[in-house]
């Protein structure tokens, strides 16, 4: 036997692998469709672990600064997504991932209600989004902190490089290794998230006590909101709130999901609201808006509202850079670790190139070689942004690689949605030990609401500025962006139409293999 078995004759029905414990809702129990269980799994997760994954690949920095340049209504924006679109999609995935808590999550949704095919490629693009947005806006962050607050780093030099090609392969190695060891990293990567922010934001409140709240006062700052401000948050929006049903892809590798997915969905969502709201607001109150940045909004408002500590300022901002970079680091890996065991699955089933990619490994427990291929892409991708950075400033190419994954992983949703409704009506011999208040109505309603969301914040991100003039605001893309449309739309449309392109190639390339 190879070190890496094929999961591919696992998933024809429906049985426990090793370390299952069977249940009346667990795999193999009466609410387990035809689907299969991977070899090589062990139930490691609990609630707590659940929710820390969440909270470790959810809430993020590299949102916060870009949410920040929206000046004060983004704080209003952010108060009416969490009511008009968290709320539900909580909702939603909090009742499915009790249902159906097969290895796999969303995936395996979106195959019990459509098919392998639309399966397939709404994988592939929730997959891809985690290492472009490796490659992409997290790297460049984590490196553009690094720079300015530890080590020069300079850019596009040897040391820039090479400091990014670490970053990617530490996040992917954390992932390589078994859940059991690697949810300890991510649980870390949560608990330093949520220290950091809450630091910051009670330095901040320290600060405008003493000092005011100059950005509170400027120009451009007030809450109210507008249509321009809107059409440009709402993508980033959207994309800071989705996520949440990403640890059932661990499905198998929790003790007891038909019990603690429901809670682990509310407590981080409510965890996540928090996280953004807060110290967005704190990052507004004490920066002038003129002076925010996408790529350094926290750590610049951080090295800010540090100086009341005097003394001890410069050595807690050094340590303050380091939970940074060490967050951005855990929340990459905690994406690897369940964006990777979906389109492992894919795979498996003989639906992406080789089989051979769908392995777990035996002893790890973790697919591997699909680890080792995010580490591939989000390498190549970081390649491209560094290209991209000779067109524009590091700002710029920062905000356009993070629309990037914010399109990729808006798109799946546009499946995933509906295939929550459709279990709902295909499969209602399956127990839910959750269920969304209202039957079968109130899930409708809260899923119509989510979706038009969705393909709302779908349009704005592939086509900026389309629809500003349909309602009467002027729109300047270049201004906006930092470059040209059709740079723009290379790097949003092109990478559609590329992960489009390899899904059919990834297909029809495993139909034709012999044997």
């Amino acid at each position: 036997m190879s070190e890496a078995t094929d999961a591919t004759d696992h998933v024809a029905e429906a049985r426990p692998g090793p370390g299952a414990r069977p249940g009346p809702n667990g795999p193999g129990g009466p609410s387990a469709p035809a689907v299969g269980a991977v070899p090589h799994l062990r139930r490691s997760l609990r609630r707590f672990d659940i929710v820390a994954i969440g909270v470790a690949a959810v809430i993020s920095f590299d949102v916060l600064g870009q949410l920040a340049t929206g000046g004060g209504e983004a704080v209003t924006w952010i108060a009416a997504i969490v009511l008009f679109f968290l709320l539900p999609y909580a909702l939603l995935f909090a009742e499915t991932g009790a249902a159906f808590p097969q290895e796999g999550g969303p995936y395996v949704w979106v195959k019990l209600a459509f098919g392998r095919g639309a399966a397939a490629l709404t994988t592939l693009f929730y997959w891809v989004t985690n290492p472009v947005w490796l490659g992409g806006s997290l790297v460049f962050l984590a490196a553009e902190a690094w720079d300015d607050f530890l080590t020069p780093l300079g850019h596009g030099t040897p040391a820039d490089w090479t400091f990014k090609l670490i970053f990617i392969w530490c996040s992917i190695l954390t992932a390589v290794v078994s859940l059991r060891r690697g949810k300890w990293i991510t649980t870390a990567g949560a608990v330093v998230k949520v220290g950091a922010m809450a630091l910051f934001t009670l330095t901040a409140l320290v600060y405008g006590l003493r000092h005011g709240f100059p950005g509170l006062g400027a120009s451009g700052s007030g809450f109210a909101p507008s249509t321009a401000g809107f059409l440009a948050l709402v993508p980033v929006l959207l994309f800071a709130f989705v996520g949440f049903e990403a640890p059932s892809a661990a499905g198998e590798e929790m003790h007891n999901p038909q019990r603690d997915v429901p809670v682990s969905v509310g407590v981080s969502a409510a965890v996540a609201a928090c996280c953004y709201l807060l110290p967005v607001l704190a990052i507004l109150a004490v920066t002038p808006a003129r002076e925010i940045t996408g790529i350094g909004g926290f750590m610049e408002a951080a090295r800010l509202v540090f100086d009341i500590y005097g003394s001890w300022s410069e050595p807690l901002l050094t340590t303050a850079a380091l939970m940074f970079v060490f967050a951005l680091l855990t929340q990459g890996s905690a994406w690897m670790i369940v964006s990777d065991r979906m389109q492992a699955m894919v795979a498996a089933e003989g639906d992406f190139f080789s089989r051979a990619l769908g392995a777990f490994h035996p002893r790890l427990g973790t697919p591997v070689r699909m680890n080792l291929l995010s580490g591939v892409t989000a390498t190549a991708f970081m390649s491209a942004a560094m290209a991209l950075a000779h067109q524009g400033d590091a700002d710029a190419v920062f905000a356009v690689v993070l629309t990037v994954a914010v399109t990729t992983l808006l798109l799946s949703y546009l499946v995933i949605v509906p295939a929550l409704v459709a279990l709902r009506r295909k499969r209602p011999e399956v127990p839910r030990p959750y269920r969304v208040p209202g039957g079968d109505l109130g899930f409708s309603l809260s899923a119509s609401l989510v979706y038009l969301w969705i393909v709302l914040g779908s349009w704005c991100a592939l086509f900026p500025g389309t629809l500003e003039p349909l309602l009467g605001v002027s729109y300047d893309f270049h201004g906006t962006w930092g470059v040209s449309r059709i740079t723009f739309e290379i790097f949003t449309l092109g990478t559609v139409t590329v992960l489009l392109l390899l899904g059919a190639l990834g297909r029809v390339r495993q139909r034709w293999r012999p044997g």
